[in-house]
């Protein structure tokens, strides 16, 4: 375990402000450590701080050192989203804003302004992204929970590069006011070692807010109970087939393979099947709308970004909107018939990646927007179409390598299944227990 200054100094590291320790939400457990200002570790089924995890809003200065905000500082300081208002009503203490990379485009937290994040487990891997600097002091057991979004994999990802649970919930379980929720792709929700800790953040995250575009039905109980709650035996298909004609890893199609077994042996209907996701064109329609993100943002002098998003914003203020719109509706189209699959399944599982964690700086080794999003793609071909299609996707902490580096199981649930997902993780995680695991930097 790291001694108060090593963590202080990790903690510095991956850009979390430390803060002290107050009362927590769930009172029943406020005997027990919460984050601190001179340790910040947590320990055992601490639900009392959350680590804050939003999108940069720095941009690269040509002198690699100064900063330009997007937003004035007066507007940053007045106002908040409203998953940070309720994670503060909630109690929780926040420590801190972690490490991004650059509008959290890309699967890997290599930021030019805050540095490199790198994986407690290995720290030449990466911890995944974009929400990987949540994930890292999480694993690290800087905090006991944390907050993160996920527009195409962004809690999943970190998830299984960290050995942690994560959930992306539903489209619309979680509000994105007061912004748009373009697409409806991104979404905020919990990442935490326990199922039961990512329930009760869920409960805090959830809600409808007037005016969202996209709203899940209210849960019948909180999700908080759903880890209590053993599943019926469910319909599962199991697939190591992505929608991109892609290689999987032998690492990742042992722990599917072996996370089948269990299932098996818990009772569940486990059979060989695949969604009707493949399409030739379905990475150059998403790209069309992913890389219309980075546009979105009121930048007008294009060298203070990234070369990566330089090229997305040149590309899509190159297309026109009728392009856009045939991109988009698509899109749509294809989710329908993918989601259809979930009529004769509950659960579809999958590797949450492709590969296992990668080295520092993988993605730099090819050059140009659209490669480098494709090398993303060959690590990451699985989790973008739970947002593609709104469902619910996890990653479960099921599978380490001889190596000692976690591998993760992604689970699709059903439309508006967050709480069958969660009481499905709970009994995997009852059968092989992970929480109790710990990076070598913790």
């Amino acid at each position: 375990m790291l001694d108060a200054t090593a963590q202080h100094t990790a903690a510095q590291q991956q850009g979390i402000d430390l803060a002290a320790d107050r009362e927590g939400l769930v009172q029943e457990h406020a005997h027990q450590p919460v984050v601190t200002e001179s340790v910040g570790h947590a320990h055992g089924k601490t639900r009392v701080a959350a680590l804050e995890e939003l999108p940069d809003l720095f941009l690269r200065a040509p002198d690699g050192r100064e900063v330009e905000l997007i937003r004035p500082v007066s507007e940053l300081r007045d106002s908040s989203d409203l998953v940070v208002r309720r994670i503060r009503d909630a109690g929780f203490v926040i420590v801190g804003k972690t490490n991004t990379p650059e509008f959290g485009t890309v699967a890997f937290t290599e930021s030019e302004i805050n540095g490199v994040t790198r994986n407690p487990w290995n720290t030449e891997l990466t911890p995944g992204g974009s929400s990987g600097g949540a994930a890292a002091a999480l694993a690290a057991g800087l905090v006991p929970a944390a907050h993160a979004t996920d527009g195409g994999g962004s809690i999943r990802i970190p998830a299984s590069c960290c050995g942690l649970f994560g959930l992306k919930p539903s489209r619309g379980r979680v509000s994105t006011a007061p912004y748009g929720a373009f697409e409806g792709l991104s979404t905020s929700g919990p990442l935490a070692r326990t199922v039961e800790d990512a329930a009760h953040l869920l409960d805090v995250l959830a809600g409808y807010e007037p005016g969202d575009p996209w709203w899940a039905p209210p849960p019948e109980r909180p999700f908080a109970t759903a880890p209590q709650e053993r599943p019926p035996r469910l319909r599962i298909a199991v697939t190591i087939s992505p929608p991109i004609d892609l290689l999987v890893d032998a690492e990742c199609v042992a722990a599917v393979n072996s996370a089948a077994a269990l299932l098996a042996d818990l009772g569940h209907d486990v059979r060989d099947a695949t969604p009707p996701w493949h399409a030739p064109d379905l990475f150059d329609r998403f790209i069309a709308v992913w890389q219309v993100g980075p546009a979105l943002h009121p930048i007008e002098n294009l060298s203070l970004l990234t070369p990566l998003n330089r090229g997305l914003v040149e590309a899509a203020r190159s297309e026109s909107a009728a392009d856009y719109g045939r991109s988009a509706a698509s899109l749509q189209m294809l989710a329908r018939r993918i989601v259809s699959f979930w009529s004769d399944v509950d659960v579809v599982v999958t590797p949450t990646l492709a590969l296992p964690p990668v080295p520092i700086g993988w993605q730099d080794a090819v050059e140009g927007a659209i490669p480098q999003l494709k090398r993303n793609t060959e690590f990451t071909p699985f989790t973008a179409i739970a947002n593609l299609t709104g469902l619910p996707a996890m990653s479960v902490p099921l599978h380490w390598t001889a190596d000692g580096i976690p591998i993760g199981v992604q689970a699709i649930g059903p439309p508006a299944g967050d709480a069958l997902l969660l009481a499905l993780a709970a009994e995997l995680e009852t059968a092989r227990p992970w929480a109790d695991r710990r990076p070598p930097i913790s």
